[in-house]
């Protein structure tokens, strides 16, 4: 970087420095590189150090810099692009899926699913993972009803990944007839904390898909991706789409 003296603007200074910063990170650091340190960076720019603290505060908030203990500040991967418009209908773990199965238990669902999928019956609940840049992007919970893959009891996979993915690979026996979609943004629970490497209350974006086959609704996925890597996009892409183009990150 190089060095940039603020004068008086019509902005606060932390807002103009995090302008500054921003086009900084764009043209002269690549992902992952760690910036110089708080001392180094203050001079430079010529602005005290609680003014930088206030800009490196926003850009971590809007997702362009991670900071992480014995690391230091580092430019932070592109976000992840969360398709809520209209788009191609597939069961997860059809062919592209980036998610990454890790577990599956047969259980009761928690009162509000099962009243999406208006059954009592156990349900098969699959846990998967995104991962972007080395780094976990979202946790997903798939609840499937027993009877929406009923040859299941035919494999010999009784639990863990294996499970999951025979879970997943009997969904794509059945005709999807359709798919909607809603968004709200939470706050991360412990368990979803602990798998986002986030703090327990943390933004995050909750995602709710169910998926209709048979005249009812055969499966619904509850997914929770980090607020501070993830967007929404909107249009007729599929699926989750990763941009690492730097002008279309989030502002």
């Amino acid at each position: 970087m190089g060095t940039t003296q603020l004068e008086s603007v019509p902005e606060p200074k932390y807002w103009h420095l995090r302008t500054v910063l921003s086009e900084a990170l764009d043209s002269e650091f690549a992902v992952g590189e760690i910036l110089p340190n708080e001392r180094d960076l203050a001079a430079r720019f010529g602005v005290a150090r609680a003014t930088l603290r206030q800009a490196l505060e926003q850009l971590e908030l809007e997702g362009r810099l991670q900071r992480r203990r014995g690391v230091g500040t580092t430019v932070a991967p592109p976000r992840v692009g969360v398709a809520v418009g209209t788009e191609q209908h597939v069961w997860p773990g059809a062919a592209n899926d980036a998610w990454q199965a890790a577990d599956c238990t047969v259980a009761a669902a928690p009162a509000a699913v099962a009243g999406v999928l208006e059954t009592g019956e156990p349900v098969h609940t699959v846990r998967r993972s995104l991962v972007t840049h080395g780094q976990p992007a979202a946790a997903e919970l798939l609840y499937v009803p027993a009877s929406s893959v009923p040859d299941l009891s035919a494999i010999d996979a009784p639990s863990g990944a294996a499970r999951a993915r025979a879970v997943l690979r009997e969904l794509q026996r059945l005709e999807l007839e359709g798919q909607d979609r809603a968004v709200e943004l939470g706050s991360a629970r412990a368990d979803d904390a602990k798998e986002l490497d986030r703090l327990p209350g943390a933004p995050v974006l909750v995602v709710t898909t169910r998926f209709f086959a048979g005249g009812r609704t055969a499966a619904v996925s509850v997914a929770t991706y980090r607020a501070d890597t993830c967007r929404l996009t909107f249009g007729d892409s599929g699926g989750v789409e990763i941009h690492h183009d730097p002008e279309r990150r989030a502002s």
